[in-house]
């Protein structure tokens, strides 16, 4: 069964880093882009960044020049290193696949990033 696992969630400080990863299982294969979307409460789940298969990453403006999503291929993971956070980008963060001949997407469980004093 196909499976993301995510980590590297937690509390965090305003002005400070945390680096999230997310493996697919080998049962995922034929990646095509990798994502990462939050989810604040009370609002819908959003884009926060994406890599494709070769490399082209996409960025909404309120998180560029603060975070970098990169992919390891051979480890079929991904991450996303967030930087100078805002306690506005406190969210479940979600990582999120597109594989396969079909082009299926699959979603991690999400982790909690919570940023605050």
């Amino acid at each position: 069964q196909e499976q993301l696992v995510e980590s590297g969630g937690g509390w965090v400080q305003p002005g400070g880093s945390l680096r999230l990863s997310c493996a697919a299982s080998e049962s995922i294969f034929s990646i095509y882009a990798m994502g990462w979307y939050r989810q604040a409460p009370g609002k819908q789940r959003e884009l926060v960044a994406e890599i494709s298969n070769g490399g082209s990453t996409n960025y909404p403006d309120s998180v560029k020049g603060r975070f970098t999503i990169s992919r390891d291929n051979a480890k079929n993971t991904v991450y996303l290193q967030m930087n100078s956070l805002k306690p506005e980008d406190t969210a479940v963060y979600y990582c999120n696949v597109i594989w396969g001949i079909f082009r299926r997407s699959s979603w991690g469980q999400g982790t909690q990033v919570i940023v605050s004093s």
